[in-house]
């Protein structure tokens, strides 16, 4: 049986309230759902609140409303799950923060891609963490600083993208369903976006290796 095959399979189970077959669902996306709230969880945040309680918030939301996403489907499975956890984010953002959510980051909502936006200090983080040679404090924040200015110099849909295909590595196709653009314009975009930042951060060892 192929993935698709299985997947609609346990649809078909939970769409008649198989609750196994929801668990096997969430199951099968939580570590593509992990790498989103670390992405985007904001860093001083993320020392108060487990990546793995924003999940638990999302599975309440998604049993709950699966039938209902199932009689009228607007977006792709995967897509959906991402969209509910993307807002329980904003939500655990907003009740820890206050006030200060607002400056903590942005809250994209292009298309599907309901979230918070994956911050240049986040990405930058990302990057920097697949470095294995050994450096001074000073060294790392001076990269640090760098490839955030990188970062923030690319277009924020640019950036977006980037987020998504790069970080979150998600499928082209995904990605132009989320951002609400053509396949062959999200493409060239993440094209000429990773292109310019690979050129602005050229020399940086080991960098872009896994890319």
């Amino acid at each position: 049986m192929d993935e698709s095959s299985e997947i609609s399979g346990l649809l078909r189970r939970a769409a008649e309230g198989d609750v196994q077959a929801i668990d096997a669902l969430f199951a099968r996306y939580e570590t593509r759902l992990k790498r989103m709230v670390r992405l985007r969880m904001n860093r001083t945040l993320s020392a108060r609140v487990d990546v793995s309680d924003v999940l638990q918030d999302a599975y309440v939301v998604v049993a709950k409303s699966l039938a209902e996403y199932l009689r009228n489907p607007s977006l792709p499975f995967f897509l959906w799950l991402r969209h509910i956890t993307g807002q329980k984010l904003i939500e655990i953002h907003r009740r820890h923060l206050g006030a200060q959510a607002r400056d903590a980051g942005r809250d994209v909502l292009l298309g599907g891609a309901a979230g918070p936006e994956a911050t240049s200090e986040n990405l930058a983080a990302q990057l920097i963490g697949r470095l294995s040679s050994p450096s001074s404090a000073a060294q790392k924040a001076e990269l640090r600083a760098r490839v955030q200015a990188a970062l923030d110099g690319l277009d924020p849909i640019d950036r977006e993208i980037l987020s998504l295909r790069h970080f979150e590595q998600l499928s082209n196709v995904e990605t132009a369903a989320l951002l609400g653009l053509a396949v062959p314009s999200a493409s060239s975009r993440y094209v000429r976006a990773l292109k310019r930042l690979k050129s602005a951060l050229k020399g940086v060892a080991g960098l872009f290796d896994s890319s």
